[in-house]
Parts: C-alpha cells; structure tokens; sequence
C-alpha cells in the first residue's frame, strides 16, 4: 500500500531484532499460556484506559477511515482514548503488535496468517471481518488468456502478501512456473509499491499487476490496463477475505470489554456504509485526503468502490485455503490455524443487533 504513514501520536516502531526477540519468547517452553478462549466468551467487560488502533489509508480499509472519521469509533470506546497509526503494509504493522505499539490493526490475510505462525498460535486474533473483494489481475492489450502470459512480466504490491500469493498460486494451478528465489520461470513477479507499478506499466516496462483497489481501477483507468482475471471469480460465491480486524491475544485477554466496543463500533460503521454507499465512499475518500494529501480520483473511486463489499464477517473459510497457497508457491512454510478466531464477541454484538452470526469455519472460537 502506498499511503504515507501518519501517526496521531509520536510513536516509534521498534526494530527487527526485538520483534525476533518477542516472537523467540512467545515460542519458548517459557512463554505466555495458550489464552483460555472461555475467560473471553464469557463476557468479560474489563476496559483499557487507551485503545492503539492501526489501519491503512486505503479504499479496502474504508471501515476504520469511516468510523474514525465521524467519530464512531472515538464515542463506542467511551472512557478509553483511541490512539490510531497509519501503515503503508501489513508487515509494519504486525511488527508494531508484537512490540506492544498496537492493540489492534485492520490487516490483510496473509499477514495475519504470518503474525500466528511465527508467534506459535499465541500473539494474535481474528475478531471480526471487514472487506470481501476488491483485487484483480490487469494486463496490457494483446493478452487476452493465461497462455499470453508465458513470458510476461507481472507486479504485485510485496513478496508473501495477498496478492502475490494469490498471482502465483492462480499461476501454478494454470501450469505456469513463478519462483521466489529465481531460476527459470515462466512469468517473472516483481512485487514492489504500487505507485511504481503504475508508472512503469504506463511506460511499457510491464505487462501487468495483480493489484487490490484502488489501483487496479488506475492502472486500468490511467495506464490503458484491461482486467484478464477478477480474483471473486476464483471463489465460492465471489467472497474472499481482503481485510480483517486482529487484536493482540494479551489485550484480547484483559479488556474483552473495550475489545467488544469496538465492534460495536465496527458494527454501527458498517450499517452506516450498506444504507449510505455513495456517501460512505466520499467519507473514505476524504479521510485518505487528509491522510496522505490527495484523494483518489472521482472516476477511479467509482470504479473501485463498487468492487469491494464492506462486511463484518471475517469470511474464515477462505483463510486457510489462503495459507495452504503461500505455502504452495514457496513464501511460507504450511500453517495450521486452528485458533487463530475469536468470534464470540462479534457474535455478541451481532446477536444483540438482530443480525446473523458468522463463522470462524473451525478454526477458532464463535
């Protein structure tokens, strides 16, 4: 993602080496307990006095941009301050949870999948979903199917994220070769930030982008790009995971109460967005404004906006179809994850409001 990342309070982000300590501790004989899930589905309602929340000022994040914008978040949480951080990728802020800089950050899939693996199922939860859809595989003209694309010469945003697991595993399954350490391939992948796909793309110097919104849109509306592959199309009933709400395990523990608050924030944000979308989108936009100092084009917004479906279901099936294809194509080890939901509190909220349960697709608590 391309934001720039803005922090409502100076806060530094530690580096490499203490997140290898922290993880190293919470994977050794001596490290914390595996979280007794019942202590939290029995509704606790202990509160924090502080709430650090992260998301990225990015059309796919339009929960938190919404909610953070109007105040709902801020008057939910009650008594407890919210402090939030903008993040440019996933990893950045993974690395601010396992510091303790975060409590809770709107995130992508993988790495959600990598913060649990590494941490030995400990670190973190899945609470709640957020966004469906919302990525596709842009082409130039004169490819018009996979065979096209032997040769070709592919970006993705990073190594390891969503879309570059999900390019290289649509990739492998259609017979095509990617590698992640080089040799003889195929297709060449170059993942890199997404502002340099579109400039090298409009020169010629790429045939293509597996891309989430909105820069698929501006790679199709501003570099002449065609859509080859819509990755819905890839899964049943269109629903895929692109972004999800993670909670420290720890936090999760000890303030179940300032953690339900949150999706009840969540909850109220995302029923503003179905009955209001037009107006939602011009809220999103403006917050990615004042975030990074430019919107989003009004042609580029209304063709990304409608690509994405705005939900508070975490869509847990499709998670570890997701890390079974990172491991496939070689960017991570096989994961299992069991454990990696904790629902209740949603379905809490969910339940209070009339509204159906979701699914942590066993792998998690409900």
């Amino acid at each position: 993602m391309t934001a720039l990342r803005r922090t409502h309070r100076t806060r530094a982000l530690v580096a490499s080496a203490a997140l290898v300590a922290v993880l190293a501790a919470c994977s050794s004989a001596g490290g914390a307990e595996t979280p007794d899930d019942s202590a939290v589905t029995a509704g606790g309602d202990a509160e924090a006095p502080e709430l650090r929340l992260g998301y990225f000022a990015n059309i796919t994040h339009a929960t938190p941009l919404v909610g953070v914008a109007d105040g709902t978040f801020a008057e939910a949480l009650g008594g407890t301050e919210l402090r939030t951080d903008i993040f440019n990728a996933g990893p950045a802020a993974v690395e601010a949870l396992f510091s303790g800089g975060l409590d809770a950050t709107y995130i992508g899939p993988n790495p959600a999948i990598n913060a649990f693996a590494k941490s030995d199922g400990e670190a973190i939860r899945i609470v709640g979903g957020a966004t469906s859809g919302g990525a596709q595989l842009v082409v130039r003209e004169g490819i018009d199917d996979v065979e096209d694309l032997r040769g070709a010469t592919l970006a993705t945003p990073q190594l390891g994220n969503t879309q570059d697991v999900a390019l290289r595993a649509w990739l492998l399954e259609e017979g095509l070769k990617t590698s992640v350490t080089g040799g003889q391939n195929d297709v060449e992948i170059t993942p890199q930030e997404n502002a340099q796909t579109l400039d090298l793309f409009k020169q010629g110097s790429l045939d293509g982008a597996w891309l989430p919104e909105p820069w698929a849109s501006r790679l199709v509306l501003e570099g002449g790009a065609k859509v080859l592959l819509d990755e819905k199309e890839l899964w049943p009933e269109g629903d895929y995971v692109t972004t999800h709400l993670i909670v420290r395990t720890e936090f999760l523990e000890q303030y179940p109460g300032t953690v339900k608050k949150l999706l009840e924030a969540q909850v109220t944000t995302n029923e503003w967005i179905a009955a209001n979308p037009e107006e939602a989108a011009t809220v999103a936009n403006t917050a990615i404004g004042e975030l990074t100092g430019k919107q989003l084009g009004e042609d580029v917004l209304a063709r990304a906006w409608p690509n994405l479906r705005i939900t508070n279901d975490p869509i847990a099936s499709s998670l570890q179809l997701s890390a079974d294809h990172a491991a496939s194509v070689g960017v991570s080890d096989e994961v299992e994850l069991d454990g990696i939901y904790d629902l209740s509190l949603l379905n809490v909220v969910l339940t209070e409001r009339g509204q159906t349960a979701v699914s942590a697709a066993g792998l998690g608590t409900e």
